[in-house]
Parts: C-alpha cells; sequence; structure tokens
C-alpha cells in the first residue's frame, strides 16, 4: 500500500543525522512493549512530527533521546554520541526536551529561574544568562514575565514559559512532546511562528495533525511501537485509507475541503 512518497529514509543516507535510532525496542517493567524494532534518522535541521494513536510509542521515543528511558535493544545516538550513562551530560546538552505536561518542567519560584536553569547549568556567567533568559522571553513573547510565578500562569503561558527553558541554551534538537495540548489559537500560531523561525533540529510528538500539517515537512506514523510509515507530511497526512486504520483522521483543514467538494 505504500509507494515511493511514504517508504522510510529514501534519499535520507547522505545527510548528517542529528538523531538516530537503530532496532531500539523497549519493554517497561510492567511488561508492556512499547516500542518493537524501531529505527529512525533525524537529519540536521529537519522538522520531523510523530502521529499515531495513544498507545502508539511517541512519547517513549522522545524519551530514549536523552536517556529518561533505556533501550531494550537497539542504540540511540544525538549529534553522533551514543545515548549511555556516560555521555548524558553532554547529550542532554545538545537536546531541549519540553514535556506535554508544563509542570513537570517548572519547578524554581519565579520565571527568570526557570528559564536561567539551563544556562547556569552551563557554567555561563551571570550576565550573559540573563541575556540569554530575555532573548529567550522575546522569542515566546513573554517579556515582562521574569518575576512571575510559574504555578500561578495559565496553562497556554506555562507552556511557552517551558519552551523558553530550552531555548535559553540554544539547544540542537528541539523534543516537544505534544506543544500544542494546551495552547489557546493566538498561543498556537504564535508558537507555530517561534519554531519555524528557529532553524533547528525538530522532532515533535503530536495528535494535533493540523500542528503537524504546518509546521513538519517529514511524518512517522507510529503504531502498536512500530514504525508503520514516514515520508511527506502532505502525502501521509493526506491518506485517509493510511490513517482510519490507526484511530486518525485527516487535519482538520482537508476535512473542510471534502465537505465543500461534497455540497
Amino acid at each position: 500500500m505504500m509507494d515511493a512518497a511514504v517508504t522510510r529514509g529514501q534519499g535520507r543516507a547522505q545527510q548528517a543525522a542529528a538523531v538516530e535510532l537503530e532496532h531500539v525496542s523497549f519493554r517497561y517493567p510492567d511488561g508492556v512493549e512499547a516500542l518493537r524494532d524501531v529505527s529512525l534518522r533525524v537529519g540536521v535541521g529537519e522538522r520531523i512530527a510523530l502521529v499515531g494513536p495513544n498507545g502508539a510509542g511517541k512519547s517513549t521515543v522522545l524519551r530514549q533521546l536523552n536517556g529518561l528511558l533505556t533501550p531494550t535493544a537497539g542504540t540511540v545516538h544525538v549529534m553522533g554520541l551514543p545515548v549511555v550513562p556516560a555521555n548524558l551530560t553532554a547529550v542532554r546538552r545538545h537536546i531541549g526536551y519540553v514535556f506535554q505536561d508544563a509542570d513537570d518542567q517548572l519547578f524554581c519560584p519565579t520565571v527568570l529561574e526557570d528559564v536561567a536553569f539551563g544556562p547556569l547549568h552551563l557554567g555561563l556567567p551571570t550576565e550573559e544568562v540573563l541575556r540569554c533568559v530575555r532573548r529567550a522571553l522575546e522569542l515566546v513573547g513573554l517579556v515582562g514575565y521574569e518575576r512571575r510565578v510559574p504555578q500561578r500562569l495559565s496553562a497556554g503561558e506555562k507552556a511557552l514559559v517551558a519552551l523558553a527553558t530550552v531555548l535559553s541554551y540554544s539547544a540542537d534538537v528541539l523534543v516537544l512532546d505534544e506543544p500544542s495540548a494546551s495552547l489557546d489559537p493566538k498561543n498556537r500560531r504564535r508558537l507555530l511562528t517561534v519554531l519555524a523561525d528557529l532553524g533547528r533540529t525538530q522532532l515533535v510528538a503530536t495528535h494535533d495533525l493540523d500542528f503537524a500539517w504546518e509546521h513538519c515537512p517529514r511524518t512517522v506514523l507510529l503504531a502498536d511501537g512500530r514504525v508503520v510509515a514516514d515520508g511527506r507530511t502532505f502525502d501521509l497526512l493526506a491518506n485517509a485509507e493510511l490513517l482510519e486504520p490507526h484511530g486518525l483522521e485527516l487535519p482538520l483543514r482537508l476535512q473542510g475541503r471534502l465537505e465543500s467538494r461534497r455540497g
């Protein structure tokens, strides 16, 4: 059923890899096999969406990248470094991980301290840290929030602060788990604009197929812990026959076109 557009990995052999998973499997302690022989190569500067139903393995893939989870089998590399205990400090300098729930990421008394956490731990001088914080907050539109208490912000504001915490230390690879889930339309648009302007490698796990359509030229479909399809977003997400067996629907923008044609 797969045509050339959804054949995984075509044409990428010569591209430098920012992230590479080779034959990765992962089993949770309760015996649930979350990943089954997943291979995925992300070129430097690529923006890739990971889509699939609940339980497909999207978040589990992301957590392999900074050592939050360790593969049961297979290997993971980030910017050429094997993701193994001895390399975790170096690997995590390359990875900016934005959690699905911002409350898991924001733990300091003020926004300033949360956003400064990364640069401080890189050993940057205070003046440079403050410049990094201001630049990150400018990107997400939250200058003036420095003294605010993160726990008292709205869900959308928290999500943008969580993004600022990784933008502040210029990570090479951004890993985002459901980044648009808690955003209103205005902040969702701001997030899309910020991410599009960054020019960094991005791996985005999302149920928001319109977000994937707008932002990610390449999409990987996961189901039951396996890669089902890997190809151009416009081809995969316009393919109802591919999406429907995995509990997914066409992006809303495409559903609207179909309804207008029927009318």
